[in-house]
């Protein structure tokens, strides 16, 4: 009697172990990068090859470690559309410094922060001045192309001073056959994973993307963990500027363009709601690979890569209208 209830016990909570994985958007995403990656392997010889292989882990990683950055602006209920000018600033950043003799280290420490005062700033206009998000980071769109011209006197950098080669290595290198881009995307999606669900950041940040006025009757500052908020995805987004430069080998002021609509669509597919409250890590790293395999399967297809703004702008009404539905049924 015992084993049977036992049984039937397991039975259930393998069940519901198996209906809350259905509802979750970030599994069905998975199955559809698993199933295109399967497909393109029997449709053409050269997507399983291990060079095109290292290639989409490299170029995926990019935009997965700032859509894990937008993923938490969205969650919070904001948006950040000036990524792709963080990416190009501070590239430009790290290149002009270190064409200039500067070792890599410091050059990079001051990269990253003249991202993180990007979104500090961000973080101000919208959460004290009650600046609307699209506006005040459209803005930084604009402002933040224009100082890496400005910068860099609008010309290319190819030259990355008595440093160049750990430059290189950083961003276009690998260990144990891996990219090193992926080596930091794993690395900050362990961490975020842990920050979201345990921390107390992670839980406010959810808890104002669901109800910001609760959020503040509750006691939590708001404003300051909004700020904190957009220099979190300035941060990432800064940090892949300095790995797309290593791995380029060279920056010019275009670098990053419209990127911002890539890494939004990656964090949508991959289950941030644009409601707010909702979002993970995994989330957005699962987003991010997808819209990277159909990028590639369009190229080894033969397919026009323009377009690739069409399924990119498909894949986000479509997350979008699944994710409306789910919520109208539940």
């Amino acid at each position: 009697m015992s084993e049977t209830l036992e049984q039937a016990i397991g039975q259930a909570q393998h069940r519901n172990w198996l209906s809350r994985m259905a509802n979750l958007q970030v599994f069905w995403v998975f199955i559809a990068a698993v199933l295109a990656c399967l497909a393109l392997t029997f449709m053409t010889d050269a997507f399983a090859t291990e060079r095109n292989l290292f290639n989409v882990a490299r170029n995926f990683a990019f935009v997965a470690i700032i859509a894990i950055g937008m993923t938490t602006v969205i969650a919070s209920g904001g948006i950040d559309l000036s990524v792709g000018s963080v990416v190009v600033l501070s590239a430009m950043t790290i290149s002009v410094l270190m064409e200039a003799g500067n070792p890599f280290w410091l050059s990079a420490l001051l990269a990253i922060g003249v991202a993180l005062l990007v979104g500090a700033i961000n973080g101000v206009l919208i959460a004290y001045a009650g600046m609307p998000a699209f506006v005040a980071t459209l803005g930084m769109l604009s402002a933040a192309r224009s100082a890496a011209m400005v910068l860099s006197n609008n010309k290319m950098i190819w030259e990355f001073g008595p440093d160049h080669d750990i430059l290189l290595w950083v961003g276009g290198g690998s260990t144990f056959g891996l990219p090193h881009p992926l080596y930091v995307l794993i690395a900050l999606t362990i961490v975020m994973g842990f920050v979201y669900r345990w921390s107390r950041w992670g839980q406010y940040v959810f808890a104002i993307g669901s109800n910001e006025e609760a959020a503040t009757l509750t006691g939590i500052a708001v404003k300051r963990i909004k700020v904190t908020i957009y220099m979190f995805s300035a941060f990432t987004a800064g940090m892949a500027g300095i790995l797309m430069a290593g791995w380029l080998g060279s920056v010019t002021t275009n670098l990053g363009t419209a990127m911002e609509l890539t890494v939004i669509a990656a964090a949508v597919i991959g289950g941030a709601n644009l409601n707010g409250g909702e979002g993970t890590a995994l989330g957005a790293v699962v987003g991010a690979l997808l819209i990277e395999v159909i990028r590639n399967s369009l190229i080894l297809l033969g397919i026009s890569t323009f377009w690739q703004g069409m399924f990119i702008g498909t894949f986000i009404i479509v997350a979008v209208s699944f994710d409306r539905i789910r919520y109208a049924r539940t």
